[in-house]
């Protein structure tokens, strides 16, 4: 068993929870949280009858750090540990791995999956559980899975159930929650103490220690002067104004300044209510405009050649499936212009400076004889891929020795990563294979990447808790942490609130560590009261949402061609996950493209092919087949590809649950009975 030594301040801050009381502590990125934890974990073990402890995650990633890291090595020897995610088999009768481990270490879904189930194998009740440890748990808020759970809780409390786990939440930073002003900090802060039904502690006495181990970095605005000429940029703006003349866009509609997230939001409701109106020019215009504005996001933060390319691929797919005038129109702009545009992307005159300015921020920390580890953070997928590939063919960069590759989320699709391959770069990064991780957000949480001395935050505006989490990152003696922005630009801007509101953040703690206990006790109550009845009235409204029409008087058009091709009743709900058309004609609708692979495994379902619209040259993306318990082929589709006519207009969605009909489950034996009847005979 590996040795067990808390720090001072690690003592102090697991105090209350070795007395049983709900407790989330509150420790920096590096601060040894979930050692501490596991202390109180073992604790726990060692001193309470039939003992049964849960650690959450909210990262399926997590799972398996937590386990092999932490909570294996001091605690494996004398108790039973079971890891479990969505990946694991064990989900499929997690009642039975609660019963027969000790110490169990899943993502939240899990056990929010096996608390409404009913199924004897998978049910599993809070009062199975004597100690809840909730990660990363500033996530407890609104619709959260951590949130649900702890509804559950909240709810038992209130009801004056005794037999419910003792909590520990363990976070970085719960953030203001959008507060500008200490007094609605505060109230965020009762907020999460409410919804995690606990106080909130930190080092007091120890503050020295804990800023000794947990070095802040020196924190460097690297700042680039916006570029004397940008032909290009001017270019695509130039023919989206051709676009807007084109599309002869509504009186009442006012699109905000292009190449900004801000136009990105009018364009996404222009697509909408295009589709609400059955107007394709409109719709069709709006998609290609959100191109244009992501290639000069793009061209803002990376080089013109990414900007160009994006375009380029986009287009690539839309030569072929061109359905009518206005299709012809936007794809024949491109064409017209990919000359000249490729010619300005391709002029170093005009490259962006951000570039050469990160370029010599990297340089400085790293070298040929320099030991040096860092992550250097972006906004998207793509952008990761883009900063690699100018890393990797960047003379300089390789000269100095850096070894770089991407960290994103996982999940399926080719811009994914999947668990393996995560696990695999942080294997590499721990053990210097590499040196520099490009990552999207997902490194900024949670992940335990070993201490960086470079810390860059490139072409990001993001809220308090991820800068916070972020620069954490930069964990080394004499660390850098780097913004790489433009003069005056809005990166820099949001720096500073962010900093103030971090500050807000700790004044609102503070504040509520300071409250008697009768003040704290009878504020949670009544926030707690209040989460419970605002949750009904909710429930209720989404319930009344799902009556609104019957599935049968719900018209399914394709999104992108308008064709109708289903009707509501035709889809089924099937495992409480996949959304399948199961009417035998809908096949005429679509053809099927490309193979799908995921990286795991199902117990009773495999995925088929891609499905796509069969309607003349559209081939809309709708979703893919699977084939379900080895006999069901059965179209499983992303509502967010359609559109939806109700009796009272057309209407779209991005999420199945939000559909204003409700979708029966499907019925297997019924399936089977309708589409092959001789097996019955």
């Amino acid at each position: 068993m590996a040795e067990f030594k808390l720090r001072a301040y690690q003592k102090e801050v697991v105090e209350r929870a070795l007395k049983g009381e709900n407790v989330i502590i509150w420790l920096p990125t590096g601060g040894g949280k979930t050692r501490a934890a596991v202390y109180v974990a073992k604790r726990h073990l060692e001193t309470t009858a039939n003992a049964k402890v849960m650690v959450l995650v909210n990262k399926v990633h997590l799972v398996d750090q937590h386990y092999t890291k932490e909570f294996a090595p001091h605690l494996s020897d004398r108790y039973k540990l079971m890891k479990v995610s969505g990946e694991s088999e064990e989900k499929d009768f997690f009642g039975i791995v609660v019963q027969d481990n000790d110490v169990i270490i899943c993502t939240a879904q899990i056990l929010h999956n096996a608390l409404i189930n009913k199924e004897e194998a998978k049910h599993v009740e809070l009062s199975d559980i004597t100690l809840l440890i909730i990660d990363e748990c500033h996530h407890t808020h609104k619709e959260s899975v951590y949130n649900k759970i702890m509804r559950c809780y909240v709810e038992k409390k209130l009801k004056g159930q005794r037999r419910i786990p003792q909590i520990l939440g363990l976070t970085a930073s719960p953030g203001t929650g959008g507060a500008k002003v200490l007094e609605d900090a505060v109230n965020h802060v009762l907020e999460i103490c409410a919804n995690l039904d606990s106080v909130i502690v930190s080092t007091k006495n120890f503050t020295p220690e804990l800023e000794e181990k947990v070095p802040r970095p020196r924190k460097t605005f690297d700042i680039v002067e916006k570029r004397d000429a940008d032909p290009f940029g001017d270019h695509i703006k130039w023919m989206m104004q051709l676009i807007h003349d084109f599309m002869n866009l509504p009186s009442d509609v006012r699109l905000r300044e292009c190449g900004t997230q801000e136009y990105e939001a009018d364009v996404v409701i222009l697509e909408q209510q295009g589709v609400r109106e059955s107007n394709r020019l409109l719709a069709q215009c709006a998609l290609h405009l959100r191109q244009y504005n992501d290639a000069l996001l793009i061209n803002d933060t990376l080089r013109m050649m990414d900007a160009y390319r994006s375009l380029e691929e986009f287009y690539n797919t839309k030569v072929t499936t061109a359905i009518d005038g206005t299709d012809y129109f936007l794809v024949g702009l491109f064409q017209e212009n990919q000359v000249e545009l490729k010619n300005f992307a391709t002029d170093p005159r005009y490259e962006n400076p951000k570039m050469a300015k990160l370029e010599s921020t990297l340089l400085s920390q790293f070298g040929p004889d320099v030991q040096s580890r860092g992550i250097l953070f972006s906004r998207t997928r793509r952008s990761t891929r883009c900063l690699l590939d100018w890393v990797q063919n960047k003379r300089t960069l390789q000269k100095a020795g850096i070894k770089a590759a991407i960290l994103t989320g996982a999940g399926n699709g080719i811009t994914y990563m999947t668990q393996n391959e995560q696990a695999e770069t942080i294997r590499n990064f721990r053990n210097g294979t590499l040196n520099l991780l490009i990552s999207t957000s997902v490194a900024e949480e949670g992940l335990d990447i070993p201490e960086c001395n470079l810390v860059v935050r490139y072409g990001l505006l993001t809220n308090e808790i991820a800068q916070q989490q972020a620069s954490g990152r930069a964990r080394a003696r004499d660390s850098q942490y780097s913004v790489v922005a433009q003069a005056g630009g809005r990166e820099i801007r949001r720096e500073r609130i962010n900093e103030y509101l971090e500050e807000l953040t700790g004044k609102a703690i503070a504040r509520v560590q300071r409250m008697s206990e009768h003040e704290f006790r009878k504020k949670i109550n009544d926030l707690q009261t209040q989460a419970i009845i605002m949750s009904k009235v909710l429930e209720d409204r989404k319930t009344e949402k799902k009556n609104r029409y019957a599935a049968s008087s719900i018209r399914i058009l394709c999104r992108n061609c308008f064709a109708q091709v289903a009707s509501g009743n035709d889809f089924k709900l099937l495992e409480n996950a996949h959304y399948v058309n199961i009417n035998p004609g809908f096949k005429n609708h679509y053809k099927l493209g490309g193979k799908v692979v995921l990286d795991r495994r199902f117990e009773d379902w495999e995925p088929g092919c891609t499905v796509n619209c069969n309607n003349g040259n559209c081939n809309k993306d709708w979703g893919f087949e699977m084939k379900y318990k080895e006999v069901a082929l059965l179209p499983n589709l992303a509502i967010k590809n359609f559109a939806l006519e109700t009796p009272e207009g057309t209407v779209t969605v991005k999420k199945w649950k939000d559909v204003p009909f409700m979708v029966e489950e499907f019925s297997f034996e019924q399936y089977c009975n309708e589409n092959f009847p001789d097996l019955f005979d």
